[in-house]
């Protein structure tokens, strides 16, 4: 399985010969300007809410890949849906058996909007298994105890967890959802992007790796294998 970080919470997942992108908001990404949205194939787009910063680039990848298939809750697939695109819907506790793994769709706390003022329905993350890995997508997301329930079910190789604060959790609540989900390897996502979440990279790697955790800021293009 490889991880491909595109800047804020856009993750690349390559997965049993399939392609997932989640979140895509590169467009309008400076610091992911390097990025050729054209270049990016994806089989699916999995959407945590509706918020532009997650959702931006949904119909111009779809426009270049018209088969994918878009992955999300009830309300932002029927969104796509109307515009005659491809979707899979999914709803908090449910999981399904796709081409390349099983996807459960689990909850998350936030707010979940289209820029057009729609309704995005309650925002969730994903735990993906495929290829012998598992991973968590957390989403953007306050800390919650829903998040001690995923490990009673899977064991987990990799977290991916907003760590920027002001509208997710921030360091210190990002380690105590790693204890919750019972991976010590992190992923760090929605940060930097702008004023509001920046962080101190070295100050957020040692706190992680303080309690015994390694977490990984990857530059925007930049990937590791699992």
């Amino acid at each position: 399985m490889k991880i491909t970080f595109y800047g804020h919470a856009s993750i690349g997942i390559e997965v049993s010969g399939k392609t997932i992108l989640v979140d895509p908001f590169i467009s309008a990404n400076p610091k992911a300007s390097h990025i050729n949205l054209a270049n990016l194939k994806p089989d699916y787009i999995f959407l945590t809410h509706a918020h532009q910063d997650h959702t931006l680039d949904v119909e111009a990848l779809v426009a270049n890949n018209p088969e994918t298939i878009i992955v999300s809750n009830a309300e932002i697939v029927t969104y796509y849906l109307e515009k005659g695109f491809k979707a899979h819907m999914m709803n908090h506790g449910g999981s399904w058996q796709f081409d390349f793994g099983k996807v459960k769709y689990v909850s998350a706390i936030h707010s979940s909007s289209f820029a057009d003022g729609t309704y995005g329905g309650n925002p969730g993350g994903f735990v993906i298994e495929g290829e012998h890995k598992n991973i968590y997508i957390a989403g953007d997301t306050a800390l919650t105890m829903d998040m001690k329930l995923i490990p009673m079910r899977t064991k987990l190789d990799l977290a991916i967890l907003p760590i920027g604060n002001n509208f997710t959790m921030d360091v210190e609540d990002a380690i105590i959802a790693s204890d919750f989900v019972g991976c010590d390897k992190i992923l760090g996502c929605h940060y930097d992007t702008f004023g509001f979440i920046e962080i101190n990279h070295q100050d957020a790697i040692q706190r992680f790796f303080n309690k015994g955790k390694d977490l990984m800021l990857l530059e925007i293009g930049q990937s590791i294998e699992l």
